[in-house]
């Protein structure tokens, strides 16, 4: 193992940044810990450019129309496109992860990212690259995932670009999957048979924690070319993690019970079916655990002083945001987000539904983007709870996902296992869905104005509302499944509408004079083109 050089007394405190300064970028800027990054940087005076894969993803965001935040479109994976991301820049915050990748492909999709980064780096002449990645010791028994973070760390210095490495542990905040994971363990299992890996140390730290370490570096030239272990004040057994989460969460101590006969892939499986995590994400995060994570020296707080929160604390304000709905960033909005898709070629199947709202736009677009979470979806409810379980049986997100905020949404938005594609302010809202199916399938609402404005020059006092499901089959299962699902579609989808429309009267002023939603069949839309407003079809 490498041993740092020796650690310098700290810092004094940082000037202010030059005006002139060239910009910080940063990637993973839709992630977890990148969006909550870029604010704290503009705080700090520094000018910000995000590379994204979409950068639509970003709109939502307080400081999206910041002058001193540039948002660039990138693919990570073309080193051209990396290369004109990074010109003009000084450092570069890299928070790119692959961990949604199927099996072990995100380990050799993340090497060679890393190393498309570093030559990159090295061209455009950058002063210095950051990445934070994961925290435990090196050697035979080290898991897949750490592994691949070192890995990673190694194809970033091999550029020749001053390298930062941020190795931590568990990050405790609202919204994040290794939280997720804890939260929902505690909260749906009183009684759980668990994998050995719950008697293993660990050092957690607070969000808050982490963005400070990776803001303060830029100010701190000693932490360049350094690998710093970073931590909170407590170390303690995931076991012992579930008592303080089931303390904030105001539950009973919850009876655990270990055994060695879980491995990591059975652990997944259990994580997937009894929280909102992924399989997908849960293996490669289960397979850390057995890894004991507590950090090896304390040079990251001598360099960067700063009060670390507790891991009491640090849980409780985070269950305290989620009840507030007050989560900056989740898990579920990290990640690429699907294409339209190309209805070219085969059958479209459609439902389209319409009726008359006794409600303003605004009123209805509202109704509308309450969907899912804790609103759910109106009628039905034991066929969406019932499909929700299938989907986590067979490896998608279920409803547990639930939504971030209970009434905003924004484009990538996670609505339980539908995914906000297009959203327009009080006419159109897009969700694509993202459970397991054999086939394509979109759910679209549009507001159509159906009245002259108040006297006053307000808005309509009612409007209509357009609800069209499409799904385009792939192969045979795709077109059985359809025609099994279609006798649900008047319960499901007419409830679906009728729900929206009661819910956007009761906050309109004046009765509620609700009209039974209308479906009529017909063709289906020619591929490429928007289905009519007023048909469900089926062919």
């Amino acid at each position: 193992m490498s041993v740092d050089p020796p650690v310098p007394a700290p810092a004094a405190t940082p000037a202010a940044v030059p005006a002139d300064a060239p910009p910080v970028l940063v990637t993973g800027a839709t992630g977890y810990v990148g969006a909550r990054l870029v604010p704290r940087l503009l705080d700090a005076g520094y000018r910000v450019r995000c590379a994204v894969r979409t950068p639509r993803k970003l709109a939502s965001r307080p400081w999206h129309g910041d002058p001193r935040v540039e948002i660039v479109r990138c693919d990570f994976s073309d080193p051209r496109s990396v290369a004109a991301a990074m010109r003009g820049c000084g450092a570069a915050y890299y928070l790119v992860h692959s961990m949604m990748s199927a099996g072990g492909a995100y380990a050799e999709r993340d090497r060679g990212l890393a190393r498309t980064f570093a030559v990159a780096a090295a061209d455009a002449g950058l002063t210095r690259v950051i990445y934070l990645g994961g925290l435990g010791e090196t050697g035979v028994g080290l898991s897949e995932h750490l592994s691949s973070r070192r890995e990673v760390e190694r194809e970033l210095a091999s550029g020749g670009v001053p390298l930062t490495v941020f190795r931590a542990a568990m990050i405790l905040g609202s919204g994040s999957a290794s939280f997720e994971i804890l939260r929902y363990l505690v909260d749906r299992l009183p009684v759980m048979v668990t994998p050995h890996w719950v008697t293993t140390r660990c050092q957690p730290i607070a969000i808050g924690n982490v963005l400070h370490y990776l803001v303060a570096c830029l100010e701190v030239p000693a932490t360049m070319g350094r690998t710093l272990d970073i931590g909170g004040p407590d170390v303690l057994t995931y076991r012992e993690l579930m008592d303080v989460m089931a303390e904030a969460r105001g539950l009973r101590r919850r009876l655990v019970i270990p055994t060695p006969f879980l491995t990591p892939a059975l652990s997944s499986l259990w994580i997937h079916v009894v929280t909102p995590i992924s399989k997908h994400i849960a293996r490669p995060l289960a397979e850390g655990l057995r890894n004991e994570v507590v950090v090896r020296h304390d040079d990251a707080v001598r360099l960067m002083p700063q009060a670390l929160l507790p891991v009491r604390e640090a849980v409780r304000l985070s269950v305290e945001e989620e009840k507030a709905f007050d989560v900056e960033t989740t898990w579920s909005a990290a990640g690429p987000m699907p294409g339209d898709p190309d209805w070219a070629g085969g059958a479209v199947f459609v439902d389209s539904r319409t009726t008359r709202v006794h409600a303003s736009p605004a009123t209805t677009f509202a109704a509308v983007c309450r969907l899912g979470g804790p609103t759910g979806w109106h009628r039905g409810t034991w066929l969406w709870r019932l499909r929700g379980a299938i989907d986590r049986l067979v490896g998608g997100p279920g409803l547990r996902r639930g939504r971030r905020h209970p009434e905003h949404v924004a484009y990538g938005d996670a609505l339980d296992f539908w995914r906000v594609t297009e959203i327009e302010a009080d006419r159109h809202l897009q969700l694509r869905a993202e459970m397991r199916l054999p086939g394509e399938a979109l759910l679209d609402f549009r507001i159509e104005l159906d009245g002259a404005p108040t006297e006053d020059g307000g808005a309509p006092a009612s409007c209509r509302l357009v609800q069209e499901a499409r799904f385009q089959p792939r192969g045979l299962f795709g077109l059985l499944y359809w025609y099994a699902v279609l006798p649900f579609h008047a319960l499901v989808f007419n409830g679906l509408l009728r729900g929206i429309a009661e819910m956007a009267e009761a906050h309109a002023s004046g009765p509620a004079r609700p009209e039974p939603a209308r479906t009529s069949a017909g063709p289906a839309p020619q591929p490429g083109r928007r289905p009519s407003a007023t048909r469900a079809s089926s062919t």
